[in-house]
């Protein structure tokens, strides 16, 4: 079965400017996504999907193929991340007259996986990829649970969810795992059939608070410099 990997990275960005290519650790932070990729050697092709020539560019030089440029319908702040996948994956198959079976949706803004990562999710896939849609990364919630949020209607304070206890502690609650935003594995028919990433059976890969930072402002980007050192 072919592989692609598909890394977006469009040029607006409004938590961190030109964020897809600051430097992280000497290196644009595109750049850690496309190494691992291309270093885990999971990949018959690694693109990136983006509407900048200088994300273009610096993509290239590291190693990704840059096929096509991304339309700017895509490439606003309301773009959704399925119909951007989907455009790639039609886009790449068209000029490389290729087909390829399994997706993987790769963030940038993710620059923390490990090349045991990649084999890990996609050995977990393969051996279940006659019962599972898709396999996706998570990581455990913490303090963040839904029994410990609150949502205000007419200027109350409102549990989101009940639970028997006010203000449980943490170890008493289910566990609970929110996407991490590093991997998003799936069938190519469940892209194109369903119009969807996860379909009806989708896989957790858990991953470590640590290696799970999700840059998206310029806090998550300092705790990135610090994290990525110690790796």
């Amino acid at each position: 079965m072919k592989i692609i990997g598909i890394i977006p990275a469009r040029k607006g960005s409004k938590g961190v400017k030109n964020k897809n290519i600051k430097l992280l650790n000497n290196i644009p932070l595109i750049a850690h996504t496309i190494k691992s990729a291309l270093e885990s050697k999971i990949f018959d092709k690694v693109i990136v999907s983006t509407d900048s020539i200088k994300i273009a560019n610096i993509s290239k030089s590291f190693g990704a193929e840059v096929p096509f440029e991304r339309p700017k319908y895509l490439s606003t702040d309301r773009a959704l991340a399925i119909p951007t996948i989907r455009h790639a994956l039609q886009k790449t198959e068209l000029i490389f007259k290729e087909k390829y079976e399994i997706v993987c949706m790769l963030q940038p803004t993710s620059p923390l996986r490990k090349i045991e990562h990649y084999h890990k999710i996609f050995r977990k896939f393969k051996k279940n990829f006659k019962n599972y849609d898709s396999i996706i990364s998570v990581k455990d919630v913490g303090n963040y649970h839904p029994y410990k949020m609150k949502k205000v209607i007419n200027n109350k304070l409102i549990d989101y969810k009940k639970w028997p206890i006010e203000n449980p502690p943490r170890q008493s609650l289910p566990k609970m795992y929110i996407v991490n935003g590093a991997f998003y594995i799936f069938k190519r028919k469940i892209l194109l059939n369903n119009n969807s990433f996860k379909g009806k059976k989708c896989l957790p890969f858990i991953m470590s608070e640590h290696d799970s930072i999700n840059i998206d402002n310029e806090n998550d980007f300092l705790l990135a410099e610090k994290l990525i050192k110690i790796i």
